[in-house]
């Protein structure tokens, strides 16, 4: 079946899909507002969702094929769910969110098969694969256009790594009777088994996201990456996120003692936004297995307790919250109290001594993460780097993290 042939399948209009902002039917306290954080551009009341376009464009995506998307978008006259939301068009058709963005993706993926058994075409399939994600963003649960376009995501990440300069494998860890899977990102050069960088990402995020961050900053160093969805995203939609935020990661980081192409002796992990959650939870749980945590714009405190930083959450942030603890009708007031539970301060983990080695970067003004929460990851080490980051230039600032982080894992494992 060829990937065309598949996209028809998978987004046949034979039923009345949702409009993603309808899917959470929570209390709501307020209308989206605006903020501003880095590598976000400023959100606005007229989006549902936050348009993450400087991430985006890091990640690959051509500023001006965005820009292209989202115009198409604000302009159609279709039926809106919500008039005041420009991106909630309903019904899988011109000017819906989901039906731009993987039209934008099937542009590539037809280029992709003019290109097949070239490295040109890996970068095609590569293209596509991002705008699927884009897609299917935030990928809240019972999305079903959603779910196919993340379906198209993964099959276009793997049909590029077919043909660029590296290995990848997919990989199936057994939990509770089930599988999750996970993709292994091998250096072209060197010899197995690789040191191994587990990612762990934010919530509203996939798997297939990280490839830039692998092939640019890892690689060149002969390090190996291992991606895992977060809970209820993904091949991991089965487990909604609980306060044992690294459960999932936990388990697979226990199974790598059984993958051949991984040293186990060298495993570090890097936390991103929520995922520094998971990620300085495991520094806590498998001190023994990792030999340092990595984060950049962590959230293990500050966010989950702080009411003044709560009040400046666009809805769709909180859709995404309530999506992945499972409390679907929950009022705000309701989601903010368990949240609390999800900061790693009040369960007593954070602020005990840790032997992990932890590093943490943060983004001056960053509403979301402020100093104080990377302060609090690097003090609770017994080996703690704190990074400081200017607001600006953003893309030299994230460089520039990406290159000490990467040293500094890198000094940890060798």
């Amino acid at each position: 079946m060829t990937q065309a042939n598949l996209s028809e399948i998978l987004f046949n209009p034979s039923f009345n899909p949702p409009e993603t902002s309808t899917l959470m039917p929570r209390t709501r306290n307020k209308m989206s507002v605006a903020m501003h954080s880095t590598l976000a551009s400023d959100t606005a009341s007229s989006w549902y969702r936050v348009l993450n376009d400087l991430l985006w464009a890091w990640r690959g995506v051509d500023p001006i094929e965005i820009n292209q998307v989202l115009a198409r978008i604000a302009a159609s006259d279709a039926e809106r769910s919500n008039p005041q939301w420009l991106d909630t068009v309903v019904g899988y058709r011109k000017g819906n969110w989901i039906y731009e963005w993987v039209y934008q993706g099937m542009q590539w993926q037809q280029r992709a098969l003019e290109q097949q058994n070239s490295p040109l075409g890996g970068q095609y399939w590569l293209n596509a694969s991002n705008f699927y994600s884009i897609a299917g963003y935030p990928y809240l649960k019972g999305d079903e256009l959603a779910e196919q376009a993340v379906m198209l995501a993964n099959r276009a990440y793997k049909e590029a790594a077919i043909l660029l300069p590296y290995q990848l494998k997919e990989l199936e860890f057994c939990i509770e009777g089930s599988k999750i899977i996970g993709f292994l990102h091998m250096p072209a050069k060197g010899e197995a088994p690789f040191p191994t960088v587990l990612i762990c990402g934010s919530l509203d995020t996939l798997q297939t996201d990280y490839h830039r961050l692998f092939y640019e900053y890892l690689a060149p160093h002969g390090i190996a990456m291992l991606t895992l969805d977060m809970p209820s995203i993904g091949s991991s939609s089965k487990w909604p996120l609980t306060q044992d935020s690294s459960y999932l990661h936990q388990q697979v980081l226990r199974q790598l003692a059984s993958v051949a192409w991984v040293d186990q002796q060298r495993v570090t992990a890097f936390g991103f936004r929520f995922g520094a959650n998971v990620a300085v939870r495991l520094a806590y749980m498998e001190p023994q297995r990792l030999r340092g945590v990595a984060c950049l714009k962590p959230v293990v405190h500050y966010l989950l307790c702080g009411l003044s930083a709560q009040k400046n959450l666009p809805d769709m942030y909180m859709d995404v919250l309530a999506s992945r603890l499972g409390m679907v009708h929950a009022a705000d007031n309701t989601l903010k109290i368990e949240l609390n539970r999800y900061s790693l301060k009040t369960q007593g983990v954070l602020g005990r001594r840790c032997s992990t080695p932890m590093f943490s970067g943060y983004w001056e003004q960053d509403p979301l993460s402020p100093k104080e929460e990377s302060q609090l990851i690097v003090s609770s080490s017994l080996d703690g780097t704190l990074l400081t980051l200017p607001r600006s230039p953003v893309y030299e600032g994230s460089h520039q993290a990406l290159l000490q982080m990467i040293r500094w894992l890198k000094d940890k494992t060798y």
